[in-house]
C-alpha cells in the first residue's frame, strides 16, 4: 500500500515544497483542493496559521498517512505589511505540528491593494504583469530578486514540520 502525503492545496509551489522534503522512495505526494476555513487573503499570523492547520487536517482525511497544510498570508506591523507563511502537519496518530517561515516587507503599492481587499496573488499578477506568480516564484521570489522562491519558502517550513514529526517518532520509540 502506498503511503500518501496529502497536501491541502493544488498549488504547484506547495506540492513541490513537500515533494522536495519527503523521500520519494517512501511516499507519494499528492495535492488536494480543500477548504481553508479562513479568508482568501489571511490578514494575520493567527489567521494564516489557522488556515494551515485546517488544510492539514482536511488533507489527512484524503486517505493519507500525513496531511500537510501550507498557508500564505500577510501580517501588519508598525513599519508596513509583511508576507508571512505557516505550515501544519497532521498525522494518522492524531499528532499536529506547526511551523512558520521567514517574513519579507511588501512594497507600499502592493500593501495598499491588500488593505483595499485585493488578494496577494491578484496584486502580484498586476504588479509583475505575469500570470501564475503564486504557482511559481511567488511574491517572495519577486521581492527577493529570485533568490528565494515560493516553493523554497514553503520547503523550509516543510523541513521544520518533517523534523518535528521525525523527532516525535524517535521519542515514542524509547
Amino acid at each position: 500500500m502506498e503511503k500518501v502525503i496529502a497536501i491541502g492545496s493544488k498549488n504547484n509551489a506547495k506540492i513541490q515544497a513537500a515533494a522536495n522534503v519527503f523521500p520519494r522512495e517512501e511516499y507519494i505526494v499528492k495535492g488536494y483542493s480543500v477548504d481553508t476555513a479562513v479568508s482568501d487573503q489571511p490578514f494575520s499570523e493567527e489567521e494564516t496559521k489557522k488556515g494551515a492547520v485546517h488544510r492539514s487536517k482536511a488533507a489527512l482525511a484524503m486517505d493519507a498517512v500525513i496531511g500537510i497544510g501550507l498557508e500564505g498570508g500577510v501580517e501588519p506591523m508598525e513599519d508596513g505589511l509583511y508576507l508571512c507563511s505557516w505550515g501544519a502537519l497532521a498525522d494518522e496518530k492524531g499528532r499536529l505540528f506547526t511551523a512558520a517561515g521567514a517574513k519579507i516587507l511588501l512594497p507600499e503599492e502592493v500593501a495598499e491593494g491588500l488593505y483595499k481587499g485585493e488578494e496577494l496573488k491578484t496584486m502580484m499578477e498586476a504588479y509583475t504583469n505575469k500570470k501564475g506568480v503564486s504557482h511559481n516564484e511567488g511574491a517572495v521570489g519577486i521581492f527577493s530578486n529570485g533568490f528565494i522562491s515560493r516553493a523554497d519558502m514553503f520547503a523550509h517550513i516543510v523541513w521544520l514540520l518533517y523534523g518535528q514529526w521525525k523527532f516525535s517518532q524517535k521519542l515514542n520509540k524509547s
